[in-house]
């Protein structure tokens, strides 16, 4: 088994391994700053759930590296992971480190998860938007937050967040193989502070790309990060025309929307794509995906605030979208993500 992790584990570009390696470290220091789970109760399901081996946990972690590589080996989209300066990365590292003892003691905190619930900065969002989701400091409401994010996703998944996203862009590019970009319309909906909008651009760079989301300090820095258009828009009244788009790409949203919204988002997708148009679709695994990581979801909402996920959990996506009018094509599924290509009917 250990020879097979090594061959595999050679597939990884050494820009990724570096990455890998960097957020891994930045992983483990956090936890031991901040010990989570330490004096803290824990759901009797979830301690009765047994754990994933560490064989099999590290199999299932390099995944998205292993299948990354070789999507961009075969052509569907140009190496993606990049370096940071090390003045970069180390500042970015030491604002995501000192953040986050202000996230723990807000986790520990009975209450903490709505600290931004009555500022300033949330006033005029839906109520269910107004949480500091994951238990970060300013919710969605900063540019603090926003410059913040991504490391804060590439520590809790060890550097593996890039490499989960590209399954929904592995996909889509495989869909869009030999097709003509240049009259493309893509829009990444809820694009956050805009990783995948730069995926999306370098897999397509003759496409017109957007991203839209709900935040407006999120929106800014996609913008800057990506050099696309952001509009600010709430994702179940999308500001475009019936049939105008050839894709929207729908990223780790639907674990963060409340139950009542998840339709008439679906059906807000479907309206604005045209006939034969796709939704390409990356959240959360869920249980029935993924046999043996049942330990690891139960503690997703355990130690990090995540009100909808438990739902998320039950969701049948594939008939969500159906009743949309949309019918699942493909997926692809690596570690904690699977990707669904959904086609307009």
């Amino acid at each position: 088994m250990a020879r097979v992790f090594q061959v595999q584990a050679a597939q990884v570009s050494g820009t990724a391994a570096l990455k890998a390696a960097w957020w891994t470290l930045n992983g483990m220091a956090v936890r031991r700053l901040t010990r989570p789970g330490k004096g803290e109760p824990v759901d009797a399901k979830l301690a009765d759930s047994p754990p994933l081996s560490r064989a099999a946990l590290r199999r299932a972690w390099i995944e998205p590296f292993i299948k990354d590589a070789r999507d961009v080996a075969a052509g569907l989209y140009p190496p993606s992971e990049r370096v940071a300066t090390p003045a970069h990365a180390l500042a970015r590292a030491v604002d995501f480190l000192s953040d986050a003892r202000r996230v723990d003691r807000r986790r520990r905190r009975q209450g903490g998860g709505v600290e931004v619930r009555d500022t300033v900065e949330a006033k005029g969002y839906p109520a269910y938007y107004r949480q500091n989701f994951h238990f970060q400091s300013d919710g969605w409401f900063s540019a603090q937050s926003a410059a913040r994010y991504e490391a804060q996703v590439e520590a809790l998944f060890s550097g593996a967040a890039g490499g989960m996203r590209r399954r929904a862009l592995s996909l889509l590019a495989q869909a869009w193989r030999g097709v003509d970009q240049r009259d493309l319309v893509v829009v990444d909906l809820a694009c956050g502070s805009g990783a995948f909008l730069v995926d999306l651009k370098a897999a397509f760079p003759r496409a017109k790309v957007f991203g839209v989301d709900l935040s407006e300090a999120y929106a800014r820095h996609a913008a800057k990060t990506s050099s696309a258009p952001v509009a600010v828009a709430n994702a179940e009244r999308l500001p475009f025309a019936d049939q105008s788009l050839d894709a929207i790409s729908c990223i780790y949203l639907f674990h963060e929307t409340p139950p009542r919204y998840r339709l008439a988002i679906a059906r807000e997708i479907a309206r604005v794509l045209k006939p034969g148009g796709y939704l390409a679709f990356a959240d959360s695994v869920q249980a029935s995906d993924t046999p043996g990581l049942e330990r690891l979801l139960a503690a997703f909402p355990a130690f990090f605030h995540e009100p909808f996920y438990e739902s998320y959990q039950r969701l049948d996506i594939a008939a969500l979208f159906a009743e949309a009018g949309l019918a699942q094509v493909a997926e692809d599924q690596a570690f904690l993500t699977k990707a669904r290509l959904f086609a307009k009917e």
